[in-house]
Formats: structure tokens, C-alpha cells, sequence
């Protein structure tokens, strides 16, 4: 797992963060296969915050890195 391909599955989600006025920054990818972003923008301080980061962003990058253990909002 390398950063290079989280920011390939990040940069395939991106489109739709910013449509709504938000976006993600990659922060660090862990030996353990945590993943570590920051929302920005409307993302960070919106209600749904936690479910985009689940819902939308986990699930995206567990679909294409299988080694992904989860994916965490660093402020």
C-alpha cells in the first residue's frame, strides 16, 4: 500500500467533495493499513462528516486497497 494509490482513489472521489464545497487532503498512510485524512472545507464541519469518511471515502479506498484497515479524520 503506498500513498501513490490512496491519492489515485482520493483523487477519483475528490470530484464530488468539491461539488459540495469540500475536499480531502491525505495526511499519512501506517504501516498497520490506517489511513489518515483531513476533511476540508464545507466537509469538515458538516453533520454528515463521519458518514462521508465511512460511508464514501473507507469504503472507496477499501474497494481498491484490500489492505486498508480503516480510514481515520485527522483535525
Amino acid at each position: 500500500m503506498t500513498r501513490e494509490r490512496v491519492e489515485e482513489v482520493l483523487n477519483t472521489i475528490r470530484p464530488s467533495l468539491q461539488m459540495d464545497g469540500g475536499d480531502v487532503e491525505l495526511v499519512d498512510v501506517e504501516e498497520s493499513g490506517v489511513v489518515k485524512v483531513r476533511l476540508m472545507g464545507a466537509c469538515g464541519g458538516c453533520p454528515s462528516a463521519t458518514m462521508t469518511l465511512k460511508m464514501g471515502i473507507e469504503r472507496a479506498i477499501k474497494e481498491s486497497i484490500p489492505e486498508v484497515v480503516s480510514v481515520e479524520q485527522v483535525w
